[in-house]
């Protein structure tokens, strides 16, 4: 046999010191058994040290198994503290006495850096968490352990406390009511008007200073605007449009604050809010609520159609040609518009044109009078956000010297269609829900296919009126 390092030595030629360190072993495996049964022991003193001293291999040996975390706390939190034995680590000890934990301050304090790294991440906050997670493992390399201790003790403690120490459930909490008050901020001008606002902007005016001006590019020079009172001021935007208003509200924070005031919105509410935007019995004051009485929120956020303008699809379809070369396939793309143009009192106009007809052309022409091909005349009716189009019927093209008088129409057409605001405040798309032809005689509704169909885009004219 060769003599070397790696040699195994004969029991009576070990060395009486590594005899002790065996014993010493088996004595706090027997120790840690036994802990795991139940039995609560203290670690044999020395036998770690004197592993360190004689053989630091046999450290290694022991770390490499695996890590396991035993719970030995009684059911009776009289009989003393729950010991929590991690093979391979320091033993960590926790007291339950009055319903608390104690840790060693360095491992309260890595418990508290990691339940923070924690929170960092549930709140999707990946570096800070990772920067707390890498802190709290060079405070205690076991910290994690401790961490899923520390939690399962608080929920037991919470599952087992009496009902009658615990709180009643509120319908209402603290933090809704809080929310629900700050929905609603009233700011009052130096005179009788009053703004309302809610929401995020009236966070916004909270940091603005009661005494506000217009302030020049060039403070040596004047500001000939700051000269007229604010009663005159609210009665020259009350006659401009909401998208002039809008424009002048970001010029300063002056100027965003006289925009607001309410009865410049309470105008566009009530000329824009009534029947057929809104049901015969509902009023705009209840509408108006819904909205923390914020009539311009209410103007901006409420469902409405849009008058100033006309709503446009641009839709396609392919069709398949004939060649008289067998070889070659012609394929054509077909381009068509429709229109749609509402009115106040009620009345829709719907024009179904082709490519020869550009949009330039058609916009001037689209008014009841008109007579062509594709031209419809019906009746709409606005409900929560979905629009209904009924009876839309053909105006035949009228014939000067025609002596017989014109055909019955044997069908009529209805539309069902999704308003949408892209962005908030526009209402300037409409999405097709259905489309049907419906019988006269028999009012039988038939679906038509909507494959081609594209959803309508607001387009606004000028000279049109908006109400």
């Amino acid at each position: 046999m060769s003599t070397g390092t790696s040699d195994i030595l004969a029991p009576e030629q070990e060395p009486v010191e590594l005899a002790r360190f065996r014993e010493q072993w088996k004595a706090e495996v027997r120790e840690r058994q036994s802990a795991t049964s139940g039995v609560q022991t203290q670690p044999v003193p020395g036998a770690s040290t004197a592993a360190e001293r004689i053989i630091p291999a046999a450290r290694s040996d022991a770390s490499a198994k695996t890590a396991t975390i035993t719970n030995t706390l009684s059911a009776s939190p009289s009989r003393g503290p729950a010991t929590h034995v991690v093979a391979g680590a320091p033993a960590v000890t926790t007291h339950a006495s009055h319903g608390h934990s104690h840790l060693s301050p360095s491992l309260a304090h890595a418990v508290e850096v990691y339940r923070k790294a924690v929170f960092h991440e549930q709140h999707s906050q990946l570096d800070e968490a990772l920067r707390l997670y890498r802190q709290a493992f060079r405070l205690d390399a076991n910290v994690d352990r401790a961490y899923f201790i520390e939690e399962q003790r608080t929920h037991e403690r919470s599952a087992a406390q009496p009902p009658s120490h615990r709180k009643a459930p509120s319908t209402v909490s603290a933090d809704e009511v809080t929310r629900d008050a700050q929905k609603l901020e009233l700011h009052k001008d130096s005179k009788d008007k009053s703004i309302v606002t809610s929401g995020f902007l009236a966070q916004v005016l909270k940091n603005f200073s009661e005494n506000l001006v217009f302030q020049p590019e060039n403070e040596k020079e004047g500001l000939p605007i700051n000269l007229i009172p604010d009663e005159l001021v609210l009665q020259i935007l009350r006659i401009l449009d909401y998208t002039t208003i809008e424009r002048f509200a970001a010029v300063s924070r002056k100027a965003r604050v006289l925009s607001l005031d309410s009865a410049i919105w309470r105008d566009f509410v009530h000329l824009a809010y009534k029947p057929p935007q809104i049901a015969d019995n509902e009023s705009v004051t209840n509408i108006v609520e819904l909205y923390s009485s914020d009539y311009r929120r209410a103007y901006i956020e409420h469902p409405r159609l849009r008058m100033d303008g006309v709503y446009i699809a641009v839709c396609h379809y392919m069709r398949m040609g004939s060649s008289e070369n067998p070889w070659v396939n012609v394929t054509h793309l077909i381009t068509y518009h429709r229109y749609l143009r509402f009115f106040p009192n009620g009345q829709v106009l719907s024009l179904l044109a082709n490519e020869e007809w550009q949009p330039q052309t058609v916009i001037p022409m689209l008014k009841p009078s008109l007579r062509m091909k594709g031209f419809y005349i019906g009746n709409w009716s606005l409900s929560g956000s979905t629009v209904y189009i009924t009876n839309l019927v053909e105006k035949h093209l009228s014939h000067a010297h025609a002596t017989t008088e014109p055909q019955r129409n044997r069908y009529f057409f209805q539309m069902t269609l999704a308003l949408r605001s892209r962005p908030l405040g526009r209402w300037n798309k409409l999405d097709f829900i259905g489309y049907d032809s419906v019988n006269v005689e028999d009012g039988e509704a038939v679906p038509l296919p909507l494959r081609n169909e594209r959803s309508f885009w607001f387009s606004k004219v000028k000279s049109w009126p908006g109400y």
